[in-house]
């Protein structure tokens, strides 16, 4: 799970594993494989390291911080 901010400031956690396309233009869009759509202050490559490191979380690559 990676934790994400909303335009409005709220936080919220996304299953990381179920992330499909991640876009940028200029508001980051997250879809999900259920299609499900959420716009986030963070940029992409923030999205996508988050989601990186906790796939290698998952897999013991990465120690817990």
């Amino acid at each position: 799970m990676i934790t994400v901010t909303r335009l409005n400031g709220g936080r919220f956690v996304l299953n990381a594993e179920l992330i499909r396309v991640v876009e940028e233009n200029p508001d980051t869009v997250v879809t999900l494989t259920s299609g499900d759509k959420y716009v986030v202050k963070e940029r992409m490559t923030e999205v996508v390291s988050k989601a990186v490191a906790y796939g290698r979380l998952l897999r013991g690559l990465e120690p817990r911080s």
